[in-house]
Parts: C-alpha cells; sequence; structure tokens
C-alpha cells in the first residue's frame, strides 16, 4: 500500500519506518528541509534504540523516503496520516494549527480519493473540525467529485521502546465510521494483526478520547503512587514495600507504580494539560485530573527540598554531580524533565552542576547552551570529581550498580540523593552513605 505520512517527529518517524519495513512504500515529508536532507543522508534526529537501522535499511530499499514536497507526497498516499505535532497553547490547551495546516495541504493538493488518518494527539473533536475544512477546501476548488474519509489512529508508543511497540501492537485502535475505511486500514495493519486479534474499531471521537484516557490513566498512577510515597516518608513506612503489596494485586499489576520525582517527556504532561482543558470548555471540573498535574508539579521539587534540608539551606558554591537529564531511560528526550527543575533550583541557590546522561549531554547544551553553572561530562565517574553530593534523576541501567567506593572517593561528603529508589537504603547506611530516596 502507498503510504503517506506527514511530519517526522518522533511518531511520524517511527510510524513510517515500521510501516516500510513491513512493505507498504511509505513517503514522509516534513518542512524541515534541514531534517529532511539528514535523514536523506541517514543521519536520525532523535535517539530511539533500533531506529536508526530501519530508517536506513529501509531508504536504501526504496521502501521509505524523506521529502519536502507535500504535493508529490499527497499524490503517493492512499492513506495520508497526520502526524505533526499538537504543542500547547497559551491556556494549556492543544494547539492545532498544525494539523490543520496539513490537512489545508491534503485538500488543496488531492486530485484522487483519499483517507485522512489523524496520527496525532488531538482534542475530542478534531475528526469533525479536519472533516470541515477539507470539505471547504474542496468546495473552494469545486472538487466535490473527490471522495474523503477522516479517521483516528491514536499511537500508544513508549519512548525508549517505541520500535517495538509499533511492531508488536498491544492494540490498534481505528476510529472510523466507514466500512470502506475500516477494510483499508485492516489492510494496512495486516502484518501486526497475525498472532491474534488487536484491532479495535470505534467511532472517531471515542478513539480520540481513548488517546487521552489511557496517558491520564497511567499518569494518574504515578501521581497516586508519589502521593503514597509522601504519606509513607511521613508514616515510617517504605513506598518499595507498599508498591510490591499492592503490585502484586493483578487489578493493579506492577506497571506505573514507581515512586520518583515525578513524569516528564512529550506526552502526559501535555495531555492531562490539554484534557483538563477540554473539560474545562465544556463546562465540566476534571477535579482528579487537575489533582494529578498538581501532585507531579510538586513532586518534580521533592529532592531539592531535600537537598536544602541537608544542607541548611546553604546550597551557594556547592556543586552537585547529577546522573540524569533525559525523563526516562532510553531516549534523549528532556521535555518537561524532571532534571530541569532541580538543575534550575540548584543554580538559583547559587550551586553548580555536573551533570552526566548517555544519550542526553547534546540535547541539554541546546537547551541551556553553555553556562558556568552546567559541566555536561562525557561518563557518569567524571561528574562526580570534586561534587558535594550525587544526585540521581533518571534510572539508566548504567546507574544501577555503581562502585560506590568511587563514589564515597570522590565526593566531599558521601551522601546521595536518590530520587529513583535505586538503592537499598539499609545496604546504603552500612556502606557509611548518607542516603535519601522517596518514599522511604
Amino acid at each position: 500500500m502507498k503510504v503517506t505520512v506527514f511530519g517526522v517527529g518522533y511518531v511520524g518517524l517511527v510510524q513510517g519506518a515500521v510501516l516500510a519495513e513491513v512493505g507498504h512504500e511509505v513517503v514522509c515529508v516534513d518542512v524541515d528541509a534541514n531534517k529532511v536532507e539528514r535523514l536523506n543522508q541517514g543521519v536520525i534526529p532523535i535517539y530511539e534504540p533500533g531506529l536508526e537501522v530501519l530508517v536506513r535499511e529501509n531508504h536504501s530499499s526504496g521502501r521509505l523516503s524523506f521529502t519536502t514536497d507535500p504535493i508529490m507526497a499527497v499524490h503517493h498516499g492512499d492513506v495520508q496520516f497526520i502526524a505533526v505535532g499538537t504543542p500547547p497553547d497559551e491556556d494549556g490547551s492543544a494547539d492545532l494549527k498544525h494539523v490543520l495546516a496539513v490537512a489545508n495541504t491534503i485538500a488543496r493538493a488531492m486530485e484522487r480519493n483519499v483517507i485522512i488518518i489523524d496520527k496525532s494527539t488531538v482534542p475530542v473533536g478534531t475528526g469533525d473540525i479536519v472533516r470541515a475544512h477539507v470539505a471547504s477546501v474542496l468546495a473552494e476548488r469545486g472538487r466535490t467529485d473527490l471522495v474523503f474519509d477522516v479517521a483516528s489512529n491514536p499511537e500508544f508508543l513508549k519512548e525508549g521502546s517505541a520500535v517495538s511497540d509499533c511492531m508488536r501492537p498491544d492494540r490498534i485502535i481505528i476510529g472510523t465510521s466507514s466500512k470502506h475505511t475500516e477494510e483499508v486500514m485492516r489492510e494496512l495493519y495486516a502484518p501486526f494483526n497475525r498472532n491474534h486479534e488487536k484491532i479495535i474499531v470505534m467511532d472517531v471521537r471515542s478513539a480520540e478520547l481513548t488517546k487521552y484516557a489511557a496517558n491520564c490513566m497511567l499518569a494518574t498512577k504515578i501521581s497516586f503512587m508519589n502521593e503514597m510515597a509522601n504519606l509513607a516518608e511521613r508514616l515510617g513506612a517504605d513506598i518499595e514495600m507498599v508498591r510490591q503489596g499492592i503490585g502484586s494485586d493483578p487489578r493493579i499489576g506492577y506497571h506505573f507504580i514507581y515512586a520518583g520525582v515525578g513524569y516528564g517527556g512529550s506526552c502526559f504532561p501535555k495531555d492531562v494539560q490539554a484534557l483538563i482543558r477540554t473539560a474545562d470548555h465544556i463546562g465540566f471540573d476534571a477535579a482528579l485530573l487537575k489533582a494529578v498535574e498538581a501532585r507531579n508539579e510538586q513532586q518534580k521539587r521533592v529532592l531539592i527540598d531535600k537537598i536544602c534540608a541537608h544542607f541548611a539551606g546553604d546550597l551557594a558554591g556547592k556543586t552537585f554531580a547529577l546522573w540524569g537529564l533525559s525523563f526516562k531511560p532510553n531516549t534523549d528526550d528532556m521535555r518537561e524533565a524532571p532534571s530541569r527543575v532541580l538543575m534550575e533550583a540548584l543554580w538559583a541557590a547559587g550551586a553548580r552542576v555536573q551533570a552526566f546522561d548517555p544519550e542526553a549531554r547534546t540535547e541539554a547544551r541546546r537547551i541551556y547552551g553553555r553556562r558556568d553553572e552546567l559541566s555536561l561530562c562525557e561518563t557518569k565517574e567524571a561528574a562526580l570529581q570534586g561534587a558535594d553530593a550525587l544526585i540521581i534523576v533518571t534510572e539508566w541501567q548504567s546507574f544501577k550498580a555503581p562502585d560506590f567506593e568511587l563514589i564515597k572517593n570522590q565526593l566531599s561528603s558521601p551522601v546521595i540523593f536518590d530520587g529513583r529508589n535505586l538503592f537499598d537504603p539499609v545496604r546504603m547506611s552500612k556502606k557509611g552513605i548518607r542516603y535519601y530516596s522517596i518514599g522511604r
């Protein structure tokens, strides 16, 4: 099948590469000429395990191509994916300008019947807006003979395992009321649906809400556990024991119940906020979602509060080793990352940061530039040299079994502030390390 994907960001690039891998002919189009040129040279703009090989092999085979020519791209595809960003507007609602710009491009360039698929995370009702916009442009062109449909096909990719999630999805949501569109989408996704039935067909609005509901549920689990962690700390309980106790209940499970320093990334913060704004617009008070958001913002400051308490509020002139910049492991994404809140608070208090992250150092340099208060180190050991304390923000695998004797020798005082509960407090005490964690 011939497929067009508008947007070569995180979602569009992964989806396009995976569809090409199973044999579809995919053209990805983007307005960023530099990004397109680099992709055609095999340079991947994001870090995602397995993606670079997938893109290069399918580009070499001719099944995957990148262009800035939207007209060519529209003429190519039987299905047209809209996978552009929906950043927060000033009030926190999702900004649809990029989605509608693509819809306008498709409507002005299409010369045959097509199916337009919203892959971007969009508010409920966006499918209706896109449909009305395309119909209006076609009427303006005098091409009411052309037939199109607008479907919703939300993505459920986890950064760090996006290729695997896309190749082996646990569900494929298709929002459409058209039998023809359903048949085309089933053909498109047939290679991913062989083991057992994964396709769930529903109306467009339900599909749009499903995406938000999924992310908000996961965000709620995280904020709930962080709430429990704060209670556990004050009640003399251990949140790690509590986690094991409740995770063993199959109705709850072990996923997304780790206490920490809050969620970040491109999805959870934005989607929780967008659904709150959607509720506000229809006069509904989304009290639970507002509490989830508030707890998450407060949780990002938990470590800085512990640091200030330990040093009696005097952080000026101190240097902190920081392990982990990305909002989660296996990505270089620092959007809404807890590390940013922490570093900025330390800088405001007059401290310096020596940071290491296996993948996100370049992104940190892009965000913060070159500043005296931040040193980006090539190894986690280098970040320790001359530091007053170690702070752990991201649970990269390489942080889970460090050389504790080296840590003690390199730090001016043996103290660790662990935002991910990687170590056993009793073990740390026996090693002579002052250890602060979350909810313990």
